[in-house]
């Protein structure tokens, strides 16, 4: 008799609602900051970013993702009420204006998160899976939220001076193995990996894991790859973020194939479009 002991969870349940991943899905990205790496001040006032939220969603995006906390490279240390000025008042007004929005807060602070999920968001979306706040766990198991949590290592302002490892596969499979327990331990029910491509690694570290995505096939839940327009795909060939959507593309591609469930983005049409071309693909092998 078949048993489910070994099936991949492919759902998450957002405010009582099932969400299926089993069919990966698309979350576009809005960042509130004046620094963000790619579209920093793009959207720092609400009006041009629920215009922004506005596109994702028309073009198909599945949920939405809020930061206001630049986690580039050197990026500087911005106040939690800063962080909090920034995103509650623009997630309660995409949940006023598109109540069919799945909102995600991307934060490493428990005290944002849990303003920001009475003010309207479903997920939690930690850099740190909890390393950074220590309530942040604690407070994403009371508040029953689905979780994303992401491997880093260091912190945004020191995360990519020489980073090292002995086996940046092993160390990171290991480091969720102990995690992924610990957030079970608490009772949080759905929880999303995220390898945390650029955050603590050189580039031959990101594509190390790109190649590797399917390992992490072993925890059993949701994938989520976060590679739009990263430095691992522009600096190789001598460009800027804004000339890397062909590259992304590509890597979206490539997480696909691994079988990845989400992909975190800046261009929610053209991911959408690899997810279709890459369905056609395994529906016809």
């Amino acid at each position: 008799m078949y048993s489910r002991l070994f099936e991949r969870k492919s759902t998450i349940n957002c405010k009582g609602n099932l969400i299926d991943l089993s069919t990966p899905l698309v979350m576009g990205v809005i960042n509130s900051t004046p620094d963000s790496f790619y579209d920093g001040g793009n959207y720092n006032k609400i009006s041009l970013a629920l215009k922004q939220v506005e596109k994702h969603l028309n073009e198909g995006a599945s949920f939405i993702d809020v930061g206001g906390y630049s986690s580039r490279p050197n990026a500087k240390k911005v106040s939690e009420e800063e962080e909090l000025r920034r995103v509650i008042p623009l997630i309660k007004e995409i949940n006023t204006q598109f109540p069919e929005a799945i909102i995600s807060i991307d934060t490493f602070r428990s005290k944002v998160a849990e303003k920001a999920i009475h003010a309207g968001a479903s997920i939690v979306n930690d850099i740190s899976a909890g390393e950074l706040d220590q309530n942040m766990l604690n407070t994403v198991a009371e508040l029953q939220v689905p979780y994303i949590a992401m491997h880093m290592k260091g912190t945004p302002q020191n995360m990519q001076k020489n980073p090292t490892y002995s086996n940046v596969v092993e160390e990171i499979i290991y480091y969720f193995s102990k995690k992924i327990e610990r957030i079970n331990q608490l009772g949080i029910n759905d929880i999303i990996l995220d390898v945390g491509f650029g955050f603590g690694k050189s580039i031959e570290d990101n594509y190390k894991l790109l190649n590797s995505l399917d390992l992490f096939k072993l925890f059993k839940i949701p994938i989520l790859v976060g590679v739009s327009r990263k430095s691992m795909l522009y600096k190789p060939l001598e460009k800027e973020p804004s000339e890397a959507l062909n590259a992304t593309t590509i890597a979206h591609t490539i997480a696909l194939q691994k079988q990845i469930n989400i992909l975190r983005v800046h261009d929610v049409k053209e991911a959408l479009e690899c997810i279709k071309i890459n369905q056609l693909l395994t529906q016809n092998r």
